[in-house]
Order: C-alpha cells, then structure tokens, then sequence
C-alpha cells in the first residue's frame, strides 16, 4: 500500500485530577480531556511522523490550595485527525467518526479532582488504545479489474496525476483527482485500487479497497470493452461478465453499496473490435437475465445495479471524456436536488406534526 496509511492505532489518557484541599474542603481541578478533531490537509501519515510514540496524554488538573480552593481544569489535548475517519476501540467496535472539518469526539475523559467524594484524592483520566480508520471521502468512486484505465481516466478529467502503466497493478494506493467545470463547481473523484475475483474475502487489496467505497456519494464502474484476464493462471472474462463480477464484489462486502447510483464507462473504444463488442454488450445489459447463464452460479449476483447512464469512452483518443464529465455533473446535481427536497420534505412534516 505504498506510503498511504489508513489505519493507525494509537493511545490515549485523559488528565488526572488536582488534589483536594481537606481543611478547607477544597476541590481539585478536572484531567484534561483528548479530543480528535477533523482537519483538512491533515493526513494519518502526518500524524504517524510527528507523533512516533503515538500516544496522547492531557494535563493534569490542579490541586486545590489556600489561593485556590477550586483548582483549574488541567489542558486539553487536541489530535488534528483527517476527514473520514471512524474511532474503534481494541475490539473494532466503532466509537464514533468525524466527517466534516471542525467535528470532535472525545477520546479521552479526565479524572475528577479530589473532594469530598473522593476522600479529596483525585481520580485517574480515562485510558484506551482506539484505531484511526480511514474512509475518503469522494463525489465519485471509480471501480473497475486492474488494467480497466481508471488511472489513465483520472488523469484525463481532473489535474491529478496518477502512475500508469500497462501491467495489472499500477495502482497500490488511492488516488483523489477534482473535475473542474467552467462554473467553479469541482467534482471529486477517487481511483482506488483495482478489484479481484475475491475481494470481498480480502484477497488482493480486498477489504483496502471495498471500505473506500463505502463514503463516496456515486459510483463509475469502469470497464475494458475487449475483457478482462488478470493472469495466464485465471479465466478471461468478458465486459458483462467483468460487470457482473465486480457487482458480486461490491454486493459481497457491503449490500447497502448497490444502492448508490452508478454510471457504467466503457473503455478502449479505440480498440480493433469495440464497436461490435459494445452493441453486444449493450443487448445483455438491456436484459442480464438472459445472459446469467454465461457465468458460475456462486458467481452471479443477487441484484444487479443500474446505470443511470452508460458512457463508451476512450483514454487514448479522449473520446467520450467531455460527455462523461457532463454526465457526472448531471447525476451529482440530481442527487444532491433530491436530497434537498427530502430534507424540505422533512422539515414541512416536522412543522405540520409540531402544530
């Protein structure tokens, strides 16, 4: 996974408490808390260079004294954190997660002070070890084998720059590119590290991979009109083949994945072939029922997704890339419309049922 870290494990302690003053009946000052706190252009990797220990302890309170019969809350502890990120503890269980700049959770509690409660000793901070788990955050998902073009595509509609190359694993680590439209609005876009027959039982990139999906807003499937064959060892398979395959993959992991909107990209139409290929492929997508036959039960999916459009492009030649573009645009601004209206919706219904 090259130098991108998603994962990071590291510990955290609240603050102890201040000592109480018996004579007076004074009260120590509270721990101080460690928060994670969502910050752009923060990377896990950043965090891992600054902090090598990877531990984060707040202050502690102050004792009680005759100046002070009160004493002051001890500093807190504050860990800038990516967005995207999910909070589990030891056992994976997720905690909580952060998703927008300026969200915080508490990781870490501070001990009371000492009182009368407490016989006026003070009490320790909260301590565990949790996990940083990285999801990124992205408009647009591209999914597709290895080899498919989506780097040679990303590179194509957006400033990013990604390795490419003609060998099956170029890309090791996501990659995020923006679309930028003459109107100032950017469309963000993730080229995340190519699928395998079995990605859902981890192998390959497997689960590096599927969980990335799981936070962008729509899907592109991304497809090789000529098929698909990984190596001499593994079957060759067909663009509809390849498409239902990686639906199994994504249905596998996650269900609730199939949900999302999907566009479907066919690639290499510069290829010799391409166009009887595409109007072949185009008939078994307009009826999959009647082609299922073509591939392994255990390897048909139980739903099959739908396109909102199917786009045939080609990275070599760029046809293809402006209407892909375009389609995006038009399937984000839909999206985000008809979430709108269901939160207006919402919020009538709330009114009504409050008077």
């Amino acid at each position: 996974y090259s130098n991108f870290i998603d994962d990071l494990r590291v510990y955290v302690r609240g603050g102890t408490g201040g000592m109480g003053y018996p004579n007076l009946g004074g009260e120590g000052g509270r721990g101080g808390d460690v928060w994670f706190v969502a910050r752009e252009r923060t990377t896990l990797k950043s965090i891992r260079e600054k902090y090598p220990q990877k531990r984060f302890v707040a202050g502690t309170g102050a004792n009680s004294s005759v100046k002070a019969l009160k004493g002051e809350k001890g500093k807190d502890c504050e860990v800038h954190v990516p967005l995207g990120i999910s909070v589990l503890d030891d056992d994976g269980k997720q905690i909580g997660e952060l998703n927008a700049a300026g969200e915080r959770f508490l990781a870490a509690r501070g001990g009371l002070g000492g009182s009368l409660a407490t016989n006026f000793l003070p009490c320790k901070g909260q301590r565990r070890t949790v996990h940083l788990d990285l999801k990124l955050i992205a408009d647009v998902g591209l999914v597709g084998f290895p080899n498919a073009g989506k780097s040679s595509l990303l590179s194509k509609i957006s400033h990013a720059k990604p390795e490419i190359a003609n060998y099956a694993f170029t890309t090791i680590q996501p990659e995020l590119g923006k679309i930028m439209y003459p109107d100032y609005k950017q469309i963000s876009v993730a080229d995340l590290p190519g699928l395998i027959e079995g990605a859902h039982a981890n192998k390959g990139m497997g689960h590096k991979f599927l969980k990335h999906v799981e936070r962008t807003k729509q899907l592109l499937l991304v497809v090789d009109i000529s098929g698909f064959q990984l190596s001499i060892k593994t079957q060759f398979r067909t663009a509809f083949e390849t498409i239902l395959l990686l639906t199994k993959e994504l249905e596998l992991y996650k269900e609730e994945l199939l949900t999302k909107p999907a566009l479907l990209a066919i690639n290499k139409m510069d290829l010799p072939c391409a166009k009887d290929n595409l109007d072949e492929l185009m008939t078994q997508l307009e009826n999959p029922q009647g082609f299922l036959h073509l591939l392994e039960e255990e390897m048909i999916p139980s739903n099959t997704l739908e396109f909102r459009e199917v786009i045939p492009i080609s990275t070599y030649t760029g046809e293809g890339i402006e209407e892909l573009k375009t389609c995006l645009r038009k399937s984000i601004d839909e999206e985000a419309e008809q979430v709108n209206e269901d939160y207006r919706k919402k919020k009538l219904l709330l009114l009504q049922t409050s008077k």
